[in-house]
């Protein structure tokens, strides 16, 4: 199953108007994203297969692929 966020992780890897930089700081919006969602259904009665982890697997590899250093981790940061 494609997920919204990994056509938008598509769509901005394949996006030749974008500078790696930008390609990085749109790819980390999504991370957020995903992280927030990956919380939520850990917090909460929702599924445990509903796909975040793998939308957050997905969006760490993009930035990978461009050579995003690794974001400080954090108490608050899963």
């Amino acid at each position: 199953m494609v997920t919204l966020n990994a056509l938008k992780m598509h769509e901005i890897g394949e996006n030749p108007l974008l500078s790696n930089e930008q390609k990085i700081e749109e790819l980390r919006k999504i991370e957020s994203e995903a992280r927030a969602l990956q919380r939520a259904a850990s917090e909460s009665s929702m599924n445990d297969s509903d796909g975040w982890e793998d939308d957050l697997r997905q969006v760490r590899f993009a930035l990978d692929r461009l050579g995003a250093k690794e974001p400080q981790k954090g108490a608050a940061t899963l």
